[in-house]
């Protein structure tokens, strides 16, 4: 069974970089990509109000306009409440230790990449949890 793996970030050559790393490592996922936080948000309520299943993993910039990944994962608290959060991955291309040391204690963060992803960044995501693995 496919997982469902989601990309939001602003920047297209960047969403272009992570598709295709993961399309290179050879897992079975369906990869959907979204230009902006709002757009991430608007596809979680539609998966909501039909009762469909959310993604797996979220591959998150940091640094987008309107709404920023800090803000879109205070947003996604809000609208999924109780239910199963993915895990989200934070991918930056401007390394800051605060972001850093933020995404380390934050609980709905399962790790933080400096872009671009690596293959190195994906075994992590794909193989270390046992969850994942499948």
């Amino acid at each position: 069974m496919q997982r469902k793996v989601w990309i939001i970030d602003d920047d297209m050559v960047s969403q272009f970089a992570t598709r295709y790393c993961i399309e290179q490592y050879g897992e079975p996922v369906q990869i959907e990509t979204f230009a902006n936080a709002e757009e991430g948000l608007v596809a979680f309520t539609e998966l909501k109000l039909q009762n469909r299943p959310f993604p797996e993993i979220i591959f998150l910039d940091l640094i987008m306009d309107d709404m920023n990944g800090w803000q879109f994962i205070e947003n996604l608290q809000k609208l999924i409440k109780k239910a199963q959060m993915p895990e989200i991955y934070i991918l930056s291309a401007f390394s800051q230790s605060n972001d850093r040391a933020t995404a380390k204690k934050h609980n709905m963060v399962s790790g933080y990449f400096d872009k671009p992803l690596t293959r190195i960044g994906l075994d992590r995501v794909f193989m270390v949890s046992g969850k994942l693995k499948g």
